[in-house]
């Protein structure tokens, strides 16, 4: 069972650009384990920089720095059968919690 982290930007004009990473799933941590430790790494429990996280930066559209903003979006994650692209989940919440201390 492998893990599917849904992300997106949007921007000041509320155009948004979605993305996700697949991650295996080596501990068999539950969705509901998964999602609360994620969420307790967010900014306000929704925000995070994507850079920091080692995630694709989703800014494709024209930057007007007085008003957009860096921030990308937690969406959700889900049970997904989808072959792995970024190692495990694991290692990536432990990445994650130890940025937000």
């Amino acid at each position: 069972m492998n893990i599917k982290f849904h992300y997106l930007y949007r921007d000041a004009g509320n155009y948004k650009q979605y993305h996700f990473k697949i991650f295996s799933n080596q501990k068999d941590l539950s969705l509901k384990e998964i999602d609360n430790k994620i969420r307790s790494a967010l900014i306000d429990q929704c925000w995070f920089y994507a850079d920091r996280w080692q995630l694709k930066d989703l800014h494709v559209y024209k930057w007007d720095e007085s008003i957009d903003h860096r921030w990308h979006e937690f969406d959700l994650v889900e049970i997904t059968d989808e072959m792995e692209t970024k190692g495990d989940i694991g290692d990536f919440i432990n990445l994650i919690q130890n940025l937000a201390k």
